[in-house]
């Protein structure tokens, strides 16, 4: 079984410095359909204009993925963690017992566009901590490239949830297959460029819930980029 969830079907905020697509209920934009699949909670595809972001803001018990998409993101947290993120970089913040934070496109002249990624931790009241990793486009090239799980596989950065999150570029033409457990659930989402999923087309922006079906099979009908969440 799939549901698809289309780009433009997706919440939106818009101010004078962001441009952000709400693939589920966030913040002021409801919608009693879309409040999260499984553990995954919240995907916004964020556009920060140059020299602007998110000012200091608390979180707590959750974990939080950024996959800058182009240009760069500024990161600074209560912890003492300050960092730039770049396109192949997988940030990932775990909140714990509570973190503030702020992200800012450092650029004066380029735009920042970026996936912020909201998982439900396993736990909570876990102790705050941040991992950042890069994953060369050669690693992501043709194949799924493990960037986030729980036991940190292959190099990936820990989530503290049965979460395994893949990111592939393909070229038109090029296609994947992955196996999904049969008790397991899967969400991908196209950041860029087109796919048909077990045969049903997607498209930028668009996402897909897929549920009792145990193998993925991705077909590149374009250049594309995506991402793909297996979960309990």
């Amino acid at each position: 079984m799939m549901i698809i969830r289309q780009a433009h079907e997706r919440g939106k905020t818009q101010t004078p410095w962001l441009d952000s697509h709400h693939t589920f209920s966030f913040n002021r934009y409801y919608d009693p359909r879309y409040t999260g699949f499984r553990a995954l909670l919240v995907i916004n595809e964020d556009y920060v204009a140059p020299g602007m972001g998110f000012g200091t803001h608390g979180h707590q018990d959750m974990e939080i993925i950024s996959y800058v998409v182009a240009g760069q993101l500024a990161h600074k947290d209560s912890t003492g963690v300050s960092s730039v993120i770049y396109p192949g970089d997988v940030q990932r913040m775990s909140a714990g017992t509570g973190v503030r934070h702020s992200e800012f496109n450092p650029s004066d002249t380029e735009p920042t566009h970026f996936l912020q990624i909201w998982i439900q931790p396993e736990q909570e009241g876990l102790p705050p901590s941040y991992e950042q990793r890069t994953f060369p486009e050669a690693e992501r090239r043709g194949t799924l490239r493990l960037v986030a799980s729980r036991d940190g596989q292959d190099g990936a950065v820990t989530v503290h949830q049965d979460v395994r999150l893949y990111v592939s570029t393909l070229a038109a033409g090029e296609a994947l297959t992955y196996h999904l457990g049969d008790d397991r659930q899967a969400w991908v989402q196209v950041v860029r460029g087109a796919v048909r999923l077990n045969g049903t087309p997607l498209t930028t922006g668009d996402g897909a819930a897929v549920s009792k079906e145990t193998v993925l099979q991705l077909h590149a009908t374009d250049t594309a980029e995506i991402l793909l969440f297996d979960l309990a």
